[in-house]
Formats: C-alpha cells, structure tokens, sequence
C-alpha cells in the first residue's frame, strides 16, 4: 500500500508589508537600544555628579520604556513574519506554527477520522458551527481571501472549530480519509 503523503507551508500573499514592518522593528529596537545604553550612561554620571533629584525621574522612565521596546522588540520580531506548516501522513494532520523560518512552535496533531464535521468554510455547515455556543476557534491560516477550510471537533468535553488554508490537493486527501458523511457541503 502507498502511503499519502503531503506538506504545505503557508505563507502570506503579499509580504510586502510584512517585511516593512520587519525591518522597521529592527531598525526601532536598535535605536531604543542605543538611546537606552547612552542614557542610562549619561544618567548614572549625573546621579554620581549632582545625586539624584525628582526631576531625572522622567528621564528614568524614559529610559525604563526604551530598555522595555528594545527588549520586547528583540523577543518578538520574529513573530511578525508568521508561516504555517500542514503535514498530512495517511489521515494524520500534524500542524505547526513557524516564526522568521527560525523558531518552530508545534500547535498539535489529529487524526482526520476523529473530526466530527470538516469542509469549505464558504458553505453554510461552517455557519452553523461557528454559531454554536462555546466553540472555540483555532484560526490557523494567514489569507483571509483564501479557500479556507475547516474541521469541527470535540477533545476533552470542548468543542474546537480549527480553520486552516490546504490547497485542493489536501483537501482530496482529507476527503479520502475522513469518514462517510463528515464533509459538508451545505
């Protein structure tokens, strides 16, 4: 028997935008960085000059909030350039989240099988599962104007409703996988 096998990364249409905001929270944490470093420099020689004095506490605070985006920013950079990796092995959904093609952070895994209802979220069975109460959405795709598709589920007394962005090629083999009656349609 052949196994089916596929994987898909995706990723935004236009990066564009993206990359500028990439480059601009670069350029924004070295600049806070530095400004942060000369300051504090500069305000530990004034302190051991003149002492301290109530009015370099706006100072400090700037510098505190300085220091703080150029930390944030060093942490978190990566996450603006977002992906999403689908793996598909014989009716096995590994899903994961990828961040500046560096950090890779595993969102789960799933048997097909095990999904109570899936299909295009165009179609009105995605309406009525969205309207469900206490359905928690897993929005795992990046193109809102993409054919979106989605798998409703229940794992451990909670109703999920994941929302991914497969091309077609996936999705006949979710089809092939999932059990009689589970994809919708309408």
């Amino acid at each position: 028997m052949r196994d089916h096998f596929r994987e898909e990364v995706v990723t935004r249409r236009n990066r564009s935008v993206e990359s500028l905001a990439y480059v601009l929270a670069n350029i924004v944490m070295v600049v806070a960085g530095i400004y942060a470093l000369f300051m504090v420099n500069l305000l530990i020689s004034v302190i051991s000059m003149e002492g301290f004095s109530p009015q370099m506490l706006l100072e400090i605070i700037l510098v505190l909030m300085m220091a703080g985006i150029a930390v944030v920013l060093f942490l978190f950079r990566d996450r603006i350039r977002t992906e999403y990796e689908y793996t598909f092995t014989n009716g096995i959904m590994d899903f994961a989240q990828v961040y500046n093609n560096r950090k890779r952070k595993a969102l789960g895994s799933m048997n097909v099988r095990n999904v109570e209802a899936c299909g295009m979220v165009a179609s009105g069975a995605f309406r009525r599962f969205v309207s469900l109460p206490q359905v928690k959405r897993l929005n795992w795709f990046l193109n809102r104007d993409a054919e979106l598709f989605f798998f409703y589920f229940s794992k451990d007394g909670k109703k999920s409703l994941m929302i991914l962005e497969p091309s077609d090629e996936m999705i006949t083999l979710i089809k092939k996988y999932v059990g009689a009656g589970k994809f919708q349609t309408n």
